[in-house]
Formats: structure tokens, C-alpha cells, sequence
């Protein structure tokens, strides 16, 4: 097998977290013995273990044959583990990483340092650390290889990169198979659920008047325990019906705006949701979209019917749905 094989496993794994580890950057990691996988694994939650902490744990569990008594993705634990282990444990193994390993320490300890105590055969990255200051980590290891499919890795990190500076704007869509929104539930609890995850991390939730009066939504992020988003209604009628429940949502609060200026939004992700007026308006400032395809057709006749271009990023299944990832190409 190749680099970019690997590279490609923990790519696939880190777009499961798309967003889920925010304020961090997605990561996924995939370590290897003699052309055996022995892990894939990605970072899942920010003040968690990174991905390359809990491939090596999982790499150990396969090597040995048990499981460890404690838990992974406390991030002390698992380094302290880590580095109790004999001189050489992981000396035949190569670790493929996504993004630079990092060379400082934050919430958790530094991967980059670990790595170089426990002297893997190979480290092979995606791209670099593209936080100033934060690099260095490549530097501290020997039997290194930059590189390897770095395009997709600096793909995969964008949205981080873009929070640094700005509000990162997410178009979230849910449609059928043959493009029709509308007409009641449209996407499979796991596509909700997920939604709902990244509106818990969202800074501002942005959604069309007209979706607010015709739906009567919540908007909160009820089915994974998270906390609702602050919303930002775009309306040219002010006149709202306070009964409608997202007004009724403690600890959050809701605004009135007749433009939208995403260099004024938050910075963080900012979600954007809405029918065919919000997708016109937000064509030219969004940067993701990210769909939720059901399986199934629609006699429904509400579409978007909006001309973008997009990039399609990556797709993965939800359950029946297919999610797709895509980058506004006209932002």
C-alpha cells in the first residue's frame, strides 16, 4: 500500500468530526506495522486526546490483544500511559497524520514531543501546522515525510484556518433525491442528530424570516444535549410571533436584521439555515454548504432552484442519508 492509501484512511476518519471538534481542527490519524493497520483514528472533542494519541492507544490494544483501563480520550492518561510503555514498544510502526503534529502545549500535552519519545519508524504528515507559532512539531522528529495528499489535508482543516480570522459560514440544507425541501421531515434522525451536534458548537445560527413563520421552529440542539445557538433572523418585516418556540429558548438570544454582513457575524461557526430566499442572499458569503441527502422522492414542489457552483469536499453516509460536504465556489 501506498502513502496516500493511509493518508486517505485518516482523511476519511477525521471528516466524521468535521466540525464537532471546534475550536480545533479536524485530525485524523492511522498508524501502521509492517504494512498491518493497526488503528485509524480521529480527534473527536476538543480537550480530548488528539488523533494521534488515541491511534497509538488503539495501535497498543491490537498489538497486545487487551483493552486499557482507562479512558482514551482523557488526554493526560492516555500520554502518561503512552510513555510508561518499554523503550522501542512502537519502533517498527508508522504513524500517518493529517495535520503537523503539535508542538505546544495547550489543553493536552504535545503530540510532537510524544512522538518523539517513542521513537516510531516513520511519521508521515498531510500539511503543516498553518497556525503561526504553533508549528515546530515536523522539526522535532526524525524519518519525517510532509506532504503526502496535501491538498485534501489543507481542504480539511479550512474551516479552522477561516475561524481565526472570521466567521466560518456553513449553508445546512436538507433535501430529497430528487431536490425537494418542505412538506414535514426530510432528513433521518442521524442526519438530525449530527446537525444538531454542530449547531450545540455553532456562534450564531442565521435563518430566513419566512422559515421562521411558516415552520414555527425550535432550533435548538435538543437531541444531543447541547447547548441552542444565539439566531439572527433576516426579515424586512419586524412584526414576529413571539409564540413561536425558538423566541422561548432560555439563555439565548434572538435578532432582527434586514442585511447581512458576515464580517460583523461572530467569529467561529456561524450556521446558516433557510429555503430558497436565505440560499439567494447567502450564495455570495457562505463558504461550506453541507447537504443532507434522504433517499427518496417528493411530490413537494418547494426547491432551492438557485445557481451555485460548488466543490464537492466529501461525502459519507448518515444512517440511509448521504451527507455531502461542498465549498462555495462563487465566495
Amino acid at each position: 500500500m501506498t502513502d496516500e492509501f493511509y493518508m486517505q484512511l485518516a482523511l476519511d476518519e477525521a471528516w466524521k468530526y468535521q466540525l464537532l471538534t471546534y475550536p480545533n481542527p479536524a485530525v485524523g490519524a492511522v498508524v501502521v506495522c509492517d504494512g498491518k493497520i493497526l488503528s485509524i483514528q480521529a480527534h473527536q472533542k476538543a480537550g480530548s486526546s488528539h488523533a494521534e494519541v488515541l491511534a497509538l492507544v488503539r495501535a497498543y490494544e491490537a498489538m497486545q490483544g487487551l483493552k486499557v483501563d482507562f479512558d482514551p480520550m482523557d488526554a493526560m492518561l492516555a500520554h502518561a500511559f503512552l510513555l510508561s510503555l518499554p523503550d522501542g514498544f512502537f519502533g517498527k510502526c508508522e504513524i500517518y497524520v493529517t495535520l503537523e503534529p503539535c508542538s505546544h502545549e495547550g489543553k493536552t500535552p504535545s503530540c510532537a514531543s510524544l512522538l518523539q519519545a517513542l521513537g516510531l519508524k516513520r511519521v508521515i504528515i498531510g500539511t503543516q501546522e498553518p497556525i503561526k507559532g504553533h508549528g515546530g512539531g515536523a522539526d522535532m522528529l526524525p524519518n519525517v515525510t510532509v506532504g503526502i495528499l496535501e491538498e485534501k489535508c489543507k481542504r480539511l482543516i479550512e474551516p479552522f484556518v477561516i475561524w481565526q480570522e472570521r466567521a466560518f459560514v456553513l449553508f445546512k440544507l436538507a433535501q430529497t433525491a430528487n431536490g425537494r425541501i418542505g412538506g414535514g421531515t426530510i432528513s433521518c434522525e442521524a442526519s438530525r442528530k449530527h446537525m444538531h451536534h454542530i449547531r450545540s458548537l455553532a456562534a450564531r445560527l442565521l435563518i430566513g424570516g419566512n422559515t421562521v413563520r411558516i415552520d414555527r421552529p425550535t432550533l435548538d440542539a435538543r437531541l444531543v444535549g447541547g447547548k441552542a445557538p444565539d439566531v439572527t433572523i433576516y426579515t424586512n418585516h419586524f412584526g414576529m410571533d413571539l409564540s413561536i418556540p425558538l423566541f422561548g429558548v432560555p439563555d439565548r438570544s434572538v435578532n432582527l436584521l434586514n442585511t447581512i454582513n458576515t464580517a460583523k457575524l461572530p467569529r467561529g461557526i456561524v450556521m446558516v439555515e433557510g429555503g430558497k430566499g436565505m440560499l439567494k442572499v447567502m450564495r455570495h458569503q457562505m463558504d461550506w454548504m453541507l447537504i443532507y441527502q434522504a433517499p427518496k422522492l417528493s411530490s413537494n414542489e418547494i426547491s432551492y432552484n438557485v445557481d451555485i457552483d460548488l466543490e464537492i469536499l466529501h461525502t459519507e453516509q448518515k444512517d440511509v442519508d448521504m451527507m455531502i460536504w461542498s465549498k462555495n465556489l462563487g465566495h
